[in-house]
């Protein structure tokens, strides 16, 4: 499934939004901050984004995710905003870039300063209405005619450049790397350990790594050592199960043991369900409840 399907470390200085309202987590509340997206949960909430997060936080989830929340019209953004707040629910990853089919963060930060201090600009912006302190950065693509390592240093400069607009306001970018065997050939950025590197070498608390278990399953496995070895610059994570990019128990991600380790390690943060239902209605979408449930029960 590609992302754009789903499309229609925490930073120290300034709180983005209104602050929270302290809202005591009702019976059901799972363990981890579990964060559905928007029409997950249609045949129950209806197409409302509102009713859709009143009915998540009746089932217990206490964040959502919106990858195309940058997208909406400012009201509409406020109006989820506000009725988070009032559900004690938290803001998750919207993506702030994710350039697919253009060479962008490997190139030399001389092209691409104005560029991106407008797409960070408008993240920042997005942010604070939506208190929100993630937002998603996929490097785009690399370049074929440049040396690897070449790009590399310029992925860096460039994001140190981004890390300027978003300090000062404590939003973190979350660097996704993106399976290239199936869903997203040509890209940069793909590996856990490659991203490790790179926010070790932009050295802020505004550039962390997201880390997308269904995508890392396909690019080299290995999760929880994975996760152990870049655990000081993972901030956020997000899964599907593989083959199909569903929920959690339909593939072969032992998903049970994954958040039983974050947990353990105490992960405080959110975990998207960047995923499609496996099955259609009322049916399918109780049935990812109920799969979330039994791998929450560590």
């Amino acid at each position: 499934m590609d992302r754009r399907e789903f499309i229609a470390g925490t930073a120290s200085a300034v709180t983005l939004g209104a602050a929270s309202v302290a809202v005591e987590p009702g019976p059901g509340a799972f363990k981890l901050k579990y964060a559905p997206h928007f029409g997950m949960f249609r045949h129950h909430a209806g197409d409302d984004f509102v009713d859709q997060l009143r009915f998540m936080a009746d089932e217990g989830f206490t964040a959502l995710e919106d990858n195309g929340m940058a997208g909406r019209p400012v009201e509409t953004q406020e109006r989820i905003a506000r009725e988070m707040d009032r559900l004690g629910m938290e803001m998750g990853v919207f993506v702030a870039h994710a350039d697919f089919g253009n060479v962008t963060f490997a190139k030399p930060p001389r092209e691409m300063r104005d560029t991106l201090r407008g797409i960070m600009d408008r993240a920042v912006e997005t942010a604070r209405r939506v208190n929100a302190r993630w937002c998603t950065v996929v490097p785009g693509r690399y370049d074929q005619r440049l040396a690897w390592e070449y790009q590399t240093a310029n992925v860096i400069e460039n994001l140190r450049r981004c890390c300027e607009t978003c300090e000062p306001a404590g939003l973190v970018m979350v660097l996704e790397p993106l399976n290239a065997l199936r869903d997203h050939p040509g890209l940069f950025l793909t590996k856990i350990p490659q991203a490790h590197m790179i926010c070790r070498a932009v050295n802020s608390p505004s550039c962390k790594i997201l880390d997308d278990l269904y995508h890392q399953q396909i690019t080299e496995g290995n999760l929880i050592p994975n996760i152990d070895g870049a655990w000081e610059e993972i901030a956020y994570f997000q899964v599907g199960d593989n083959p199909g990019r569903r929920e959690p128990t339909t593939g072969e991600i032992n998903y049970r043991n994954v958040f039983k380790h974050i947990h353990g390690k105490g992960f405080t943060g959110i975990v998207g369900m960047e995923h499609g239902n496996s099955r259609g209605g009322k049916e399918g979408e109780r049935a990812v409840i109920d799969a979330y449930r039994a791998c929450d029960a560590f």
